[in-house]
């Protein structure tokens, strides 16, 4: 029995998307959980270790949701894989918590009849069983249990105890701990297919029992989200929403950030006596970290509104509204979500491009993802329109600078549905394959599984300044501090520097659209991460004579450019190549060099072209 106890379970949960399975996950696992990739690809692999009631140490896995074991998309192969034994340095699961969506079993009744034959002993969980009995469905889970011949237990993920039973059942079953057995599950032909449907819905008709009269209000919301005028007009509207509170609650949180540097940049200068320290300490590293840690309240804003509408099953909804928007320019009505995933990064957005089984289409995502404005490109956005744009209403209601803000974003999104447009026309010819996708009811966000994926998101934004983004601002103080300048030179000792002799280089490849020197500075170490552009301005600055904190680098620009050089910057930010991160994983979704030059070639080229269009009208319209 000790021996028993002593030992970690891997337990597998595998289920349907949408079912609530990762809601499971997290409210069993909490804050110790760890993210990866599963070995060879780049598809992401959580685990989190809990104990049961009995005191059993158990290694949880969060399988990519599936409909099936046919292995049709990436994600589908990685949890087909997992489950036969089939990856490299990854040991098979020891136990299989299915995880069904109790409002909606015929689909996961056939994924069981396919993962029976996996030979690994598991348990089926009736998630979100409130929502079924609320609905007034009625499931008799002993006909279910004694059907499938395996435990069959309920389960609310998001109420405080609601995966009592399960735990208890997972305990009875580790105890006996039956041994598993070889996968004998081969690819099944189209009868076999069909025979798992009609048992499938035979199981549904014998134990769920549905009310005469619908309790349902999920219809009857349907009927006003999905309507195909008034539901785009609603998605819209809660679109332009997100980003009006992207502002407005942002402003306290980031006079405070912005106090605080302003206060340890002042508490450094008092303390260190001058020299080449101090000047690392205050014009490199608190200017420049500081400049661009002072927008984490408004990145954590957007990721709690995209968690949020996920959580509630209206993300789902979006995709299916525009579908025939997607549609239209040749992309699958799936791309939607890898879409709007790129809103926070480009990288998981082009990860998840994997649920699209068209290779063309897949492809075609991927190649326009980046022109979705990335939570990377806020830095810039907030401090080019808060020194340019003034903050006033328009109508009363609508801030300007939130509005100018939507307006850059809606920009991003008709130009990826524009190149997406040229792509399928002129590269990947083709008929665009039907979108079909069960929409899943909606449910209460769980507000612990919502804050903790904020508070991933804020750390990974606070690791990436404490190690990329620093040492980046290092480099530029550098670069911007040395060689010193030649006794007797009147100018400017940064212009002496090595990231004067290089902006100045670049100067006259970027003066058509406005770019100072000071700009073609910041744009290099762009490459690696875009916040970093801001924190390499205002660490260039300050080493130039500027008396600079992180709030004072608008007012800095603003004295320093004209309105037409920050539009122009704007344009080119809207189109510009992405991060190196995210062209290196263009390459390993494609395994070809050639789709990441592309991409970088034509967003440049983009880039340049826009800026300079911009930059021309402002100068002709201002003058």
């Amino acid at each position: 029995m000790l021996d028993t106890l002593a030992r970690t379970s891997r337990v597998a949960f595998v289920g349907n998307p949408n079912c609530g399975k990762t809601a499971l996950f997290n409210a069993l696992t909490g804050s110790r959980q760890k993210v990866a990739n599963y070995p060879g690809v780049t598809v992401e692999r959580k685990e989190g270790q809990f104990v049961t009631p009995a005191g059993r140490q158990v290694t949880a896995i969060d399988l990519p949701g599936t409909y099936s074991l046919r292995g049709r998309s990436p994600d589908e192969v990685v949890t087909r894989d997992a489950v036969l034994g089939r990856l490299d340095d990854f040991d098979r699961p020891d136990f299989l918590v299915c995880v069904a969506d109790a409002t909606n079993l015929r689909l996961i009744l056939r994924l069981v009849l396919e993962l029976r034959s996996a030979g690994l002993p598991m348990i089926l969980a009736l998630n979100m069983s409130d929502i079924a009995d609320h609905r007034g469905i009625r499931i008799d889970a002993e006909g279910l249990s004694r059907e499938l011949s395996i435990p069959v237990v309920r389960s609310v993920a998001v109420s405080p105890g609601g995966a009592a039973a399960l735990l208890e059942q997972l305990d009875l079953a580790l105890a006996r701990r039956p041994a598993g057995q070889a996968a004998s599950w081969s690819e099944r032909g189209a009868a076999e297919i069909r025979d798992a449907h009609h048992a499938a819905d035979a199981m549904v008709a014998r134990f769920v029992g549905t009310p005469a009269v619908s309790r349902d209000i999920s219809a009857r919301i349907d009927d006003v989200l999905l309507h195909p005028v008034l539901g785009i007009l609603i998605l819209l509207s809660v679109l332009f929403l997100v980003f009006q509170a992207v502002y407005s609650w942002a402003g306290p949180p980031m006079d405070m950030i912005s106090a605080g540097f302003d206060s340890l940049n002042a508490l450094a200068r008092q303390t260190l006596p001058d020299g080449m320290l101090a000047s690392l300490l205050t014009d490199g590293i608190i200017t420049g970290v500081g400049s661009v840690l002072v927008f984490l309240p408004q990145i954590v804003i957007l990721f709690f509104f995209i968690i949020l509408l996920e959580d509630i099953g209206y993300m789902a909804r979006a995709a299916f509204l525009m579908d025939r928007v997607v549609g239209g320019v040749g992309l699958h009505g799936r791309s939607f979500i890898p879409l709007l995933s790129s809103f926070a990064c480009a990288i998981p957005g082009i990860m998840a491009t994997r649920v699209i089984e068209n290779r063309r289409q897949r492809l075609a995502t991927i190649m326009v993802a980046p022109l979705m404005t990335c939570s990377a490109r806020i830095p810039v956005y907030t401090l080019l329109i808060g020194a340019f744009i003034p903050r006033r209403t328009v109508a009363g209601l609508i801030d300007l600078q939130g509005l100018v803000l939507f307006s850059l974003y809606l920009t991003g999104i008709v130009s990826a549905f524009a190149v997406a447009f040229i792509f399928r026309t002129f590269v990947w010819r083709g008929k665009t394959e039907p979108f079909i996708m069960e929409l899943p009811g909606y449910k209460l966000p769980m507000l612990r599984s919502v804050a903790m994926g904020v508070f991933q998101r804020a750390l990974m934004f606070i690791r990436r300044a404490g190690t990329l983004i620093l040492s980046m601002m290092i480099l530029i103080w550098f670069l911007s501090t040395f060689p010193a300048a030649p006794e007797g030179a009147t100018d400017a000792a940064i212009n002496h520097s090595f990231a004067g002799i290089i902006g100045h280089a670049l100067e006259p490849l970027l003066a058509p659209i406005g770019f100072n020197w000071q700009i073609a500075v910041a744009l290099i170490p762009g490459m690696a991460a875009r916040e970093v552009a801001v924190g390499a301005l205002a660490t260039v600055y300050a080493v130039g004579g500027a008396a600079l904190s992180d709030a004072s680098l608008g007012a800095t620009i603003a004295a320093e450019w004209p309105l037409a050089t920050a539009l122009s910057l704007l344009a080119w930010y809207v189109f510009a190549p992405q991060c190196a991160p995210t062209l290196a994983v263009v390459r390993r979704e494609t395994n070809s060099w050639r789709w990441p030059v592309l991409m970088f070639v034509y967003m440049m080229a983009l880039a340049y072209g826009a800026s300079f269009v911009v930059y021309r009208a402002a100068i002709y319209l201002g003058g």
